[in-house]
């Protein structure tokens, strides 16, 4: 496995190279040592400490998939009235203030919109991005380019690159779950495939050892298990000592182990009906709600990125109705999750971010009703970011009157993945990866850190 840049921690040999180095045979190391601390150290997988300072060693993304609409959520534009139903240059039909209220929350004052009641009491955990920008209006490659840093090319994802970058702090779990979600927004690309996020059937009333398939066999005991296990490692480790390195038998073998552990270690953190009755209440009711939940149950026991779906904000039509409804399944969930994590210690080391893709514009397509919706907007939106080192009860950036183009401190999308690395302890520009004769890296040849979002 090619070793990360000079000012990065290498990551750990492979077994074939450990055994070359150290002059020891197999008959020597036990087939099972990967379940002991000394051995796990070995695993590319094992926990590593990041290259610079940092409070964040874990993410919850809660990707807003179909683009929500930054002027109806958290960019209030009081100006925009004075231009009701009124036509403007560069945009089709009339322009369209928010028909939400926006108040003024907490100790910090930021503007949030009514229909985040839940929200609107932890604002002062909240930092607010409200210049973000890209140049992909379109939802399969603006998705993309959120969770990949690319909108085309087959990149890996952004909790691939942390898995990659820092490993995990639980063996018995995957470093990297997906609560839904498309498998593009996941993928490991070039990065070996046990950097890719482990896809779960995770919802509220699925049976616990269904979450993830096959997880348990229906035909061998833990014993019998075990035991093929250690056989198919043996021959697995035998084969790797005639080849330079096999890439793809090594993460074979580490998910063939992974996937043994799981079998009580998952079944463990994905029973949301063993949190106390009082916590399940906080949280709400919902799918969203029992993923949120699970999510802390997850980070809680060291997984390193938890990517929750999210979707449902794609309101072309029937805005004011429709957006009641998506904003409502997050509102209570995620500020149960901040208030949640926060009184278990665990907000200042856990970086909870939402947003979508792009946003939407000032105007609607035809007269203003009760049907009118927003089209699709890349120039200028929003996301929000709690925990995790970030300056709480800030806001950062802004659009215009309009809320139609950045006007201060504009921050590109890969300014943003570049800012999220730089709170897990990583300069953007150094945690790459060679493949195909160059070095990759999750911003490209793009990316400035924000350092007025870190506090």
């Amino acid at each position: 496995m090619p070793p990360l840049c000079s000012h990065q921690l290498p990551l750990p040999t492979t077994r074939r190279g450990f055994l070359q180095r150290t002059g020891m045979s197999l008959g020597t190391l036990a087939l099972g040592a990967l379940f002991t601390d000394n051995a796990s150290a070995q695993s590319p997988l094992a926990p590593r400490k990041p290259p610079l300072p940092c409070k964040a060693k874990h993410v919850i993304h809660i990707f807003a998939g179909g683009a929500p609409s930054h002027l109806d959520t958290f960019d209030y534009k009081p100006t925009l009235e004075k231009f009701r139903d009124q036509t403007a240059a560069g945009f089709s039909g009339v322009l369209w203030p928010s028909p939400f209220q926006f108040q003024r929350c907490g100790k910090s004052g930021l503007e949030i919109s009514e229909l985040f009641p839940h929200l609107q009491k932890v604002a002062d955990e909240l930092c607010i991005v409200r210049s973000l920008h890209s140049e992909i209006p379109a939802h399969g490659p603006g998705a993309k380019f959120m969770n990949t840093g690319s909108a085309v090319l087959t990149r890996p994802s952004l909790g691939s690159w942390l898995l990659y970058g820092l490993g995990t702090e639980n063996q018995n779990l995957p470093g990297f779950v997906a609560l839904g979600g498309a498998p593009e927004l996941r993928q490991s690309a070039f990065l070996p495939s046990l950097y890719q996020g482990a896809k779960t059937e995770f919802k509220a009333n699925t049976p616990v050892d269904k979450v993830l398939s096959n997880l348990r066999s229906e035909f061998s005991s833990l014993d019998q298990q075990r035991a093929q296990l250690d056989l198919v490692r043996g021959l697995n480790e035998r084969h790797m000592k005639s080849v330079q390195r096999d890439e793809q038998l090594e993460a074979r073998i580490e998910s063939f182990e992974l996937a043994f552990q799981m079998q009580t270690a998952a079944t463990d953190a994905f029973d949301i009906a063993k949190e106390p009755k009082a916590i399940r209440e906080a949280y709400g009711k919902g799918e969203l709600a029992a993923k949120l939940l699970c999510a802390r149950r997850l980070v809680e026991r060291g997984v390193r990125f938890v990517q929750v779906e999210a979707g449902g904000w794609d309101h072309h039509s029937n805005l004011v109705a429709s957006i009641g409804k998506t904003s409502q399944a997050v509102d209570q969930p995620a500020a149960a999750l901040i208030a949640d994590l926060k009184q278990k210690g665990l907000l200042d080391e856990t970086l909870v971010i939402w947003g979508g893709e792009f946003g939407r514009p000032p105007n609607t397509a035809g007269r203003i009703n009760d049907s009118s919706g927003r089209d699709h907007w890349s120039k200028v939106y929003c996301c929000w970011m709690a925990g995790g080192g970030v300056k709480a009860g800030t806001s950062y950036g802004e659009s215009d009157e309009l809320g139609a183009e950045p006007a201060k401190d504009p921050v590109h999308l890969h300014d943003l993945h570049a800012t999220i690395l730089r709170l897990l302890g990583f300069d953007h520009t150094h945690l790459t990866y060679r493949y195909n004769g160059r070095d990759f890296r999750l911003t490209d040849n793009y990316g400035q850190i924000v350092s007025g979002i870190i506090a």
